[in-house]
């Protein structure tokens, strides 16, 4: 036996199936009609404006710097799409860089070699991130409040190692390895890492039972805890991720720059964050993909090269992005709620076009 109801007209009863109002969409719409498909359409169209009008936007030597100077942003971003997933934040990720960057310096200063000085600087990052992630998960202390106390505790940490001096003596062909291209592309050898690290967060994130616990626990760690997923567990994870991959970047811009000090990567973290809401990511959780933060960090990146090349000034350029980034998170309750007002408009004319029911006299 089945019923059928005015504001629900699919049918309810033994092997009914419950539809979702996304998937009731075509493909192409679920695909394209999104957040991130539209800052990926902004990436084409920023870099097709500037490649048209913008001097010497199109050589490889601009798409080099361009994609050397996002790749910090790009590898941090990753994990930290997944921690702001869940709700929670991690605002020491530059100061585990610095740290990372600290710890690199001082090792290689006495005499360690430069394979060991990095995989220490790892895990380094790695503890960093446990420490966060135990007390977020485990002892239930906020993570903006707990990373922000840790921002300062890292990066004095790190300044503490080095004090005011800078390590410069690092070997010509590690250095060198993070500025290579890939034959005349003008696309860094370090673009391979980190498109292997995007596509195995990817899978991660939106292919695995432990990604779909990430956006329960966005939506509601209650009902997530209830359905059988480890909010601690997965927290800690998450954390420990952002503060190796943090620490990886430390080591990328250590070598990209030949300077290990405490202080490098200073401010990085609004960067990163910015690029991630700008992705299309909540800031209240539950909601965000990937291929949409990369698209963002690349946004930033393009925007910020054309304009460098015409002569705009760097406060101006923090001005734009600025805005760019209120505008992108204000559009997100607006377009919500449009669609909601849409919604109910639509299921009330279906209401209303439902013949009501005859009661015999």
């Amino acid at each position: 036996m089945t019923t059928t109801t005015a504001q629900n007209p699919t049918p309810v009863g033994s092997g009914a199936r419950t539809q979702y109002r996304a998937y009731a969409h075509p493909w192409w719409r679920r695909l394209l009609l999104t957040r991130e498909a539209a800052v990926i359409a902004l990436v084409v169209i920023v870099a097709m404006w500037a490649y048209s009008n913008v001097p010497y936007f199109g050589e490889t030597d601009t798409l080099k710097y361009l994609l050397l100077d996002s790749t910090t942003i790009l590898l941090i971003a990753l994990p930290m799409t997944l921690v702001i997933v869940t709700g929670e934040i991690d605002l020491s990720v530059a100061s585990v860089v610095g740290l990372s960057s600290a710890t690199m310096g001082l090792l290689h200063e006495h005499g360690t070699g430069m394979a060991l000085a990095c995989v220490i600087s790892l895990l380094v990052g790695v503890v960093c991130g446990a420490f966060n992630g135990f007390l977020v998960g485990y002892v239930g202390l906020p993570s903006l409040a707990v990373t922000i106390g840790t921002l300062a505790l890292y990066r004095g940490i790190a300044v503490g190692l080095l004090g005011t001096t800078a390590v410069t003596d690092f070997p010509k062909d590690w250095t060198s390895k993070a500025s290579e291209v890939i034959g005349s592309s003008g696309i860094p050898v370090v673009m391979v890492p980190f498109a292997v690290l995007a596509i195995v967060f990817v899978l991660l994130l939106h292919f695995t039972p432990f990604g779909r616990g990430v956006y329960d626990i966005g939506l509601s760690t209650e009902a997530a805890t209830f359905s059988g997923v480890s909010a601690k567990r997965t927290k800690l994870v998450l954390f420990v991720l952002t503060g190796a991959v943090s620490a990886l970047a430390g080591i990328y811009f250590t070598l990209r720059y030949g300077s290990a000090r405490g202080d490098n990567a200073n401010g990085l973290e609004l960067q990163v964050i910015a690029a991630v809401l700008l992705g299309g990511v909540s800031i209240f959780g539950g909601r965000g993909r990937l291929p949409g933060v990369i698209a963002g960090v690349l946004l930033i990146g393009v925007l910020s090269s054309a304009l460098r090349l015409q002569g705009v000034t760097v406060n101006v350029i923090s001005i734009i992005i600025g805005l760019l980034l209120v505008v992108s998170v204000i559009s997100t309750p607006v377009l919500a709620r449009v669609s909601d007002l849409v919604a109910r408009r639509r299921r009330a004319r279906r209401a209303s076009s439902v013949p009501q029911s005859v009661v015999p006299q």
